[in-house]
């Protein structure tokens, strides 16, 4: 059986139509179902037959999140030790204190010590450590242009950026259309700060989820004949300081978070 590294790989597979046969709205939530361990590849009614031989008709059963998490928390831990944590916090924006680096995440200090081990004010989740714990690691601490770019601009992103509209931006649009308030609020309750008119979007929200690798939100308020809008923007230097999945990643635990947040005081 061949493994299928990421829902994209599973994207290149289907047809592309959209045909909500499957009872997914599109090809790419389909496929992204069928990644998570949610979907069968061959519930994909015009999949061919030798496609889904080919590939097992299951695709890889997904390893428990969980476990898998926790597997590949164990890797980085490991990693972690073996680098020299004071060297690391001049070259990312951070510091160095008892033993241990600090970064500043969403303006809340989040330590690790150099077995791996977390002190943080945030809610701890494998959406933020995950990234934060690949930017000690392989950050270059590359100093951030100032040019933002979309997630498709960026070498890596290519591959990306579709599942990113559909688990990034398509939520966070959805959470502005229905508090746009609360919205902007929420934003600064994580320390964002306002960008007067960027992009001529009604809101414009630049985040510091790590110190080198800042996140700007631009939203656009729905107008006569014309519906709202929600993009993502990176610093063109972003990929040298997080690779590209680690990214993405990020972007989705930022997304888990609002939600949460506009669920709990919507």
């Amino acid at each position: 059986m061949i493994k299928l590294n990421n829902a994209m790989e599973i994207f290149k597979l289907l047809d592309k139509s959209n045909c909500k046969k499957c009872n997914e709205p599109t090809c790419l939530a389909f496929a992204s179902a069928v990644f998570q361990g949610k979907k069968q590849l061959d519930e994909c009614p015009n999949l061919d037959s030798e496609i889904i031989k080919r590939y097992g008709g299951q695709v890889v059963k997904q390893v428990p999140f969980d476990r898998e998490f926790e597997e590949s928390l164990k890797n980085l831990k490991e990693k972690i030790a073996t680098i020299d944590l004071a060297s690391s916090a001049q070259r990312l924006g951070a510091t160095f204190s008892n033993e241990k680096i600090i970064i500043k995440c969403l303006g809340k200090d989040f330590s690790v010590d150099t077995a791996g081990n977390i002190t943080t004010d945030i809610h701890v989740n494998p959406w933020i450590t995950m990234p934060v714990f690949n930017y000690i690691i392989s950050g270059k601490g590359v100093p951030v242009s100032g040019k933002w770019v979309p997630l498709r601009e960026l070498q890596g992103g290519k591959k990306w950026y579709k599942l990113f509209g559909q688990t990034c931006e398509k939520p966070l649009k959805k959470i502005a259309d229905t508090h746009t308030s609360l919205f902007k609020n929420m934003i600064e309750v994580f320390n964002g700060k306002p960008v007067k008119n960027h992009y001529s979007s009604d809101i414009s929200l630049v985040l510091h989820p790590l110190p080198k690798v800042p996140v700007l939100i631009c939203y656009w308020k729905p107008e006569e004949g014309l519906e709202s809008d929600l993009n993502i923007f990176f610093d063109s230097t972003a990929e040298e300081n997080l690779n590209i999945e680690a990214l993405y990643t990020l972007a989705t635990g930022l997304t888990t978070m609002f939600s949460k947040f506009a669920l709990t005081h919507g």
